[in-house]
């Protein structure tokens, strides 16, 4: 049986916010028909969490004397539609019976009905005004409630905008004005997401990339929305992590903020278009705002920390290291500020809906048209053979680079690693394997050493920029920044070595895609 696709935007709001949008013209034109209902849902799986490693979703609702269990799959092919189907039962307890044409049923056996237990329930008050816009209708439902595991609790208060009938676009577009009236935040985090977060006591951790799961035969165009989606995800599950100070979770956001870009630019070809010109003006903002966070925080913590605990006695040195951590945090705060502006709340909008319904899914050019439409191995295949030549070429020349060159060559192996790890799948069978891991391997360890000798450019710049205001907290600050300075100087002929023999098995390395 088909499953029902249920489409909609889900939208983090504080609670103290709820007045304000209530006063919205769009909120108030539709509180003659708004509806309230007190629901509490309860989330089953077993002990070892079989159902959400399947991607599956199973819940009890009780709305007044009402139970519905719900089954929900997610969607690989769209982060706002997910299948979904309902069945009303007897009681609060699941009812596999009722699951037998859903994306449950290759799960039931004697085993699974013995092992579903509940996991963690929501309390919530929903609120539901019905919105019109260009002839067609938004639901959009305010929660706020609690969802509780029975050790832990977190406070939930969301909007949700379902689209009943009518156009994406003018989905997008109700989102988009509520995120400029409110601090409303695209949230791709549903309700059991967030449950099983707090059972695991993980729910501020910072987010590494998930990675996407390729088949051949899918289109070029296809495979792009399915990379973005998953850059998106990793970029807005780390917005807590990041508020709440984590060091990982800046760097974690920054590591989706590099994909997308590196994915923008392997795909350039199917993506000119004005839509992503925006979009990449945007990103390399973000970027920007996130960058002396994490640079500080290499610094100090490679640096400075380091020479401090050896030296601390020494001309200068406890002060320049307050100084630096008056920077790092004067730096996070920028970057708080950054995630907290409304600019970035449209920001994450207008990714989600350029990846949804954005100008590249439908172009005009029969060129680009044909390319969207090839087999994603064929694409995957000249792209990463492609670079790996014009990687692999300037070798014999690396050591005559100058940083800035050397860091541009550091973003080409960058590039190339990212294209290696969302095409990986791609390619299969024993021999390929053995390429693939060794290739990635070599391709690691070459990242890794031209990060090094980026990190000592950036670490000697930073130190440098570093003043104080007396004659003699300068003379002090000179010495202590001399001892950072000579740290990472003496680290640069052993960091050149290690880049060059990096090279050297780079490239000797067997391509995997042939």
């Amino acid at each position: 049986m088909a499953a029902p696709k249920e489409l909609e935007i889900k939208l983090t709001l504080p609670a103290a916010d709820l007045p304000r949008l209530q006063k919205l013209p769009l909120v108030r034109a539709a509180k003659a028909s708004v509806k309230h209902k007190s629901q509490v849902s309860v989330y089953f799986d077993t002990d070892k969490h079989k159902l959400r490693k399947h991607g599956l979703t199973l819940r009890v609702r009780r709305t007044d004397n009402r139970h519905i269990q719900t089954i929900k799959a997610t969607h690989d092919a769209h982060i706002f539609a997910r299948d979904e189907w309902e069945a009303e039962t007897a009681d609060g307890q699941p009812d596999l019976a009722l699951a037998a044409d859903t994306a449950l049923a290759p799960l039931i056996d004697g085993k699974l009905h013995r092992q579903l237990k509940p996991m963690f329930e929501t309390r919530v008050r929903r609120s539901i005004y019905p919105l019109a816009r260009n002839g067609g209708a938004i639901a959009m439902a305010v929660d706020q409630g609690t969802i509780e595991t029975g050790e832990r609790s977190g406070a939930l208060c969301e909007v949700e905008l379902e689209l009943e009938r009518g156009s994406e676009a003018d989905l997008f577009e109700v989102a988009r004005e509520l995120a400029r009236a409110l601090p409303a935040q695209l949230s791709l985090r549903s309700k059991s997401e967030r449950g099983y977060e707090l059972l695991s006591g993980g729910e501020l951790a910072a987010v590494k990339f998930e990675g996407v799961s390729l088949a051949a035969g899918t289109r070029t165009r296809d495979t792009f929305g399915l990379i973005g989606r998953a850059c998106l995800r990793q970029i807005t599950a780390n917005e807590s992590a990041l508020l709440n100070g984590d060091a990982e979770g800046v760097h974690q956001m920054r590591v989706g903020l590099r994909r997308l870009r590196a994915a923008i630019s392997l795909f350039g070809a199917i993506l000119d278009d004005g839509e992503t010109a925006a979009i990449k003006r945007e990103l390399k903002w973000l970027t920007g705002e996130l960058a002396p966070a994490r640079e500080l925080e290499v610094l100090i913590k490679r640096v400075v920390a380091p020479v401090k605990k050896r030296r601390s006695r020494e001309q200068g040195v406890s002060s320049l290291s307050r100084q630096f951590a008056e920077r790092r945090a004067s730096a996070l705060d920028r970057a708080r500020e950054a995630i907290n502006s409304a600019r970035f709340r449209l920001f994450a909008l207008d990714v989600a809906a350029w990846l949804e319904i954005g100008q590249w899914r439908s172009p005009q050019d029969d060129l680009v048209l044909d390319s969207g439409d090839r087999p994603i191995e064929m694409f995957a295949a000249e792209q990463l053979e492609r670079r790996f030549r014009k990687l692999r070429k300037k070798r014999k020349a690396f050591a005559k680079l100058d940083p800035l060159q050397k860091h541009k060559l550091r973003i080409q192996a960058k590039k190339l690693r990212y294209a290696a790890d969302f095409f990986a799948d791609l390619f299969a069978g024993k021999p390929a394997a053995r390429r693939k891991r060794k290739f990635l391997d070599a391709l690691e360890r070459i990242q890794d050493a031209f990060g090094d000798l980026n990190d000592i450019t950036v670490d000697q710049k930073m130190i440098r920029s570093t003043r104080k205001r007396t004659r003699q907290a300068a003379q002090n600050g000179a010495f202590a920044a001399g001892l950072l300075t000579g740290r990472e100087d003496a680290r640069l002929d052993s960091a050149m070595a290690k880049a060059t023999a990096a090279y050297a098995g780079f490239a000797k390395a067997k391509a995997f895609w042939r």
